[in-house]
């Protein structure tokens, strides 16, 4: 009767725990479809340490595609800060296949037209996009490392065998079994085994607790596309389609799953609760998870293949979520791109996407653009806008302009070089390659070429770069590679005009300030204030009016002199 009621106490405690963690549950989903409803921008407040990033880029590694942004273009534009800006991802899969698909340039709008239908579907339906969200972020993240880390390295766990485990565990019916003839005895037995399970528990566990965090994810990637299939979403139809298959497929990984991805387990949204820290117990007694971990590691290796597509799948619906969140969150405002056949480069009211006031330019051009200006007039900013802005039409079909018109690009860039220490290559040997690889993509494609140069060959002396440059910007402007370069060589606009349209940007000097409107004007750089801004720093004026003479005296006789106090006023005197 005793031990009945003990029972009925125990029965009665664990209703107990399961009901109240089924109201936790409830009420942490009403929160967030609270935080869903009423704003997204808290979902952009993420760490981003190294690890973050290494993890981030490895669906893109995984699936190398023609065309895609290389890591020379990536970093010179910045676009770690871009994807961070529009990354409202849940996911892993989510994060990585953004990043994916912003180094991705699509070639195909076709493939741009599926992303706008369900980036347009979900902005005109918030109840449905809240309802996609919250079952994806049971998904959660796979922590320190991408979940195809785990994947690649399935093969390092060998054949694993869970016959000890098995006799381990089947050696608690005898020592039950003896309480009934000599209880001490059987206690002893039956906690002797269960201290001794406990300790090869831990270490089996340390061998492969990776794999179980990976395990984890891949059979919640699989419940999390169970619930997607019951959202009536009419723009992924196809997707849907391709779900089914691909779930049938990895039914098996599912079997007896429970203990390895009980809720929360490997993620960061582990409660604690104390149903999660029984069952743990009870993982770490009878090994439960490690045995079925065994079983599912044979079928995990034959559909990898499978996980990949429901990867991709759930991957492109969080995209389409933060493109569609990215385009409200932007106070200036968007516009569809709009793609031709025609060798010509159109951009209506453009900014950076990452500037809180921008200034916006337009500019509208059927061959190259060379920029000339003063140092911090908006030079390098315009062309990060107008390369990013390609990115972005090719990528995510959006663009931070009133209008952009071009055709599908290769997008290419060589403009925030440093010196390379590990290989101990020159700025001018790192500067070189890097335009030179330009010119090779533009040998191996028919696909047009637009690239961004900023100061071209600048790690060389003056004659021999404007010598070298105005050759290797006469091949940039021509065949099928569309140009735009900044320089401060004011000769290449003459020397290119019949290859390149002119373009400058102008600091102006009011009440001995500087000021710089960051307008795009046409023509070439005509102003010389370089040395004026050197008055406006509180230099020495004999520095001002020694450089200013020795200025205007190279440009009245095409000779470099050194001049020395007192050298301009002797020459004016030998002039009388």
């Amino acid at each position: 009767m005793e031990y009945l009621i003990m029972l009925a106490a125990l029965i009665g405690i664990l209703a107990v725990m399961f009901l109240a963690e089924a109201v936790r549950a409830a009420a942490r989903e009403k929160r967030d479809i609270q935080a869903l409803t009423e704003s997204c921008e808290k979902l952009r407040e993420k760490p981003y340490g190294a690890e973050r990033y290494g993890r981030m880029g490895r669906f893109f590694q995984k699936h190398p595609e023609d065309g895609q942004i290389d890591d020379i273009t990536w970093n010179d534009l910045g676009m770690d800060d871009v994807f961070k800006r529009m990354n409202y991802a849940l996911s892993s899969s989510g994060e990585e296949y953004l990043y994916y698909t912003l180094r991705s340039p699509a070639q195909d709008p076709g493939k741009l037209q599926k992303l706008e239908d369900a980036v347009s579907f979900f902005q005109n339906q918030p109840k449905c996009r809240v309802q996609v969200q919250t079952i994806v972020k049971k998904l959660g993240n796979t922590g320190k490392y991408s979940l195809y880390d785990y994947l690649d390295n399935l093969d390092y766990l060998g054949e694993r065998s869970n016959k000890n485990s098995l006799i381990r565990d089947f050696l608690f019916l005898p020592f039950i079994g003896l309480m009934g003839y000599n209880l001490s005895a059987g206690i002893l037995c039956t906690v002797a085994l269960i201290i001794s399970n406990i300790i090869v528990y831990f270490k089996q566990k340390g061998e492969i607790d990776p794999y179980l965090t990976s395990f984890a994810y891949v059979l919640r990637l699989y419940n999390v596309c169970g619930k997607l299939e019951k959202v009536d979403l009419p723009v992924c139809r196809e997707e849907w389609e391709k779900m089914r298959v691909h779930r049938q497929a990895m039914r098996t990984i599912s079997r007896h799953s429970f203990w390895v991805m009980s809720p929360g387990r490997g993620t960061a949204n582990a409660s604690g609760n104390p149903v999660e820290i029984l069952l743990d117990y009870v993982r770490m007694v009878f090994h439960v998870d490690l045995i079925q971990f065994n079983r599912m590691l044979q079928h995990l290796r034959e559909h990898i293949r499978d996980v990949d597509e429901l990867i991709r799948i759930v991957g492109f619906l969080e995209t389409a979520i933060s493109v569609s969140a990215f385009r409200q969150s932007l106070p200036c405002g968007y516009c569809l791109p709009e793609f031709t056949e025609e060798k010509a480069f159109l951009l209506e009211e453009g900014y950076h996407p990452l500037l809180e006031h921008p200034v916006k330019n337009s500019i509208a051009v059927q061959r190259g653009v060379l920029l000339t200006g003063s140092n911090a007039s908006g030079k390098s900013t315009f062309l990060k806008t107008a390369a990013v802005n390609a990115i972005l039409a090719q990528t995510i079909h959006t663009c931070t302009a009133d209008r952009y018109c071009a055709p599908l690009f290769r997008i290419y860039s060589s403009m925030s070089l440093r010196d390379d220490m590990e290989s101990g290559e020159s700025y001018y040997m790192v500067e070189i390659r890097a335009l030179k690889r330009i010119l090779d993509a533009a040998g191996k494609t028919e696909t047009p070429v637009l690239c961004f140069v900023d100061e071209v060959l600048r790690g060389t002396n003056t004659v021999e770069r404007i010598a070298a440059s105005s050759q290797i910007l006469a091949s940039l402007g021509a065949r099928n590679i569309f140009c735009f370069a900044a320089t401060h060589d004011i000769e290449l606009t003459e020397l290119l005009r019949d290859r390149f349209d002119n373009y400058h940007f102008e600091e102006e000097v009011r009440d001995g300030d500087v000021a710089f409107p960051y307008r795009l004007l046409p023509g070439k750089a005509v102003t010389r204030n370089a040395i004026r801004l050197l008055e406006l720093m509180g230099y020495d004026q004999r520095i001002i009016r020694l450089a200013d003479e020795q200025a205007r005296h190279f440009l009245e006789t095409g000779e470099w002199r050194m001049l020395e106090e007192g050298d301009g006023v002797r020459k004016k005197a030998s002039d009388a």
